[in-house]
């Protein structure tokens, strides 16, 4: 926790950004993605894609995110993800039976908003189902489980890695994926916890610096496209509740449960501010 904590001085004189009311959520897109190329304006759009490791001054760690990505350890739990998406269900079917394109090229939709459920769907949840579909069961307890919990990370990932390099492309075209958004842009700019932090307290206003550490924060721009990811301090893929899970507990909040509509319509969110970027996942980050 140590890693989190600031002297309150060092607190005071950060000038946390507040969000400006927009129309809608074209121009919060708009806004979101302009505040990332002026702050950083050496990156490359489609360099964000790849974490802190695009932003500029922290070349050491490049280097060893290059190094790591030569061999990536996340291979391993990859192919356990492939074997699972390939193996028949015992009825015969498998995953790629239920998903548009056999599963290739479309998780730069996901998140998406789905007027049967009237919710916002995750991929994982679009892999559950189709376990229920076919008669197998379902990955459950994943907060209290973190085999199971990983196991679906590392399902996934192989399912993201069909789509590897597609543009994100989320719709937000009715009135109930707006209602949606709009709840993931509240919970996003809202601070919480005993250090009274937002999300973009640390991943827009500090992107790119230390926080009371030696972790660099990561830009907001690009985070949710390498997800499910390896954290090298974790030693295996994670989905990206998980990482939501920690990001709350690291402010001294209350993680909400991984699959909650509450992250689910963060997920919406925060994978919409990154249109047009390509999805990285699964992919290496610190």
């Amino acid at each position: 926790m140590k890693k989190i904590l600031l002297p309150l001085a060092m607190l005071g004189a950060v000038a946390f950004i507040t969000p400006t009311v927009s129309a809608d959520p074209a121009s919060d897109l708009k806004q979101f993605q302009e505040f990332f190329k002026k702050k950083f304006p050496t990156v490359p759009f489609d360099d964000f894609a790849n974490g802190l490791y695009a932003l500029p001054g922290l070349e050491p760690y490049r280097d060893q995110w290059m190094m790591y990505n030569d061999f990536p350890p996340l291979e391993l739990g990859l192919t356990r993800g492939k074997k699972m998406w390939e193996t028949p269900f015992k009825n015969g079917s498998n995953f790629a039976s239920c998903f548009k394109n056999g599963g290739r090229n479309i998780a730069q939709g996901y998140p998406y908003w789905d007027e049967t459920t009237l919710k916002i769907r995750t991929a994982e949840m679009d892999l559950n189902d189709c376990l229920k579909k076919n008669g197998e069961p379902p990955f459950t307890g994943l907060d209290q489980d973190t085999k199971t919990r990983v196991r679906l990370a590392e399902l996934t990932a192989y399912f993201y890695s069909l789509s590897k390099g597609q543009r994100v492309n989320i719709d937000i075209s009715s009135p109930g994926a707006v209602k949606a958004y709009e709840a993931g842009k509240k919970f996003w700019w809202q601070r919480r916890g005993q250090l009274n932090f937002s999300c973009a307290n640390c991943h827009m206003d500090l992107a790119g610096r230390n926080f009371g550490g030696n972790q660099p924060l990561s830009a907001a721009l690009g985070h949710p496209v390498g997800w499910p990811a390896q954290r090298l301090d974790w030693a295996r893929l994670e989905t990206i509740h998980q990482r939501y899970a920690t990001c709350n507990f690291q402010v001294r909040a209350k993680p909400d449960k991984h699959g909650s509509e509450t992250y689910n319509n963060l997920q919406f969110y925060e994978t919409y501010m990154s249109t047009g970027l390509p999805l990285t996942a699964p992919a290496m980050r610190n």
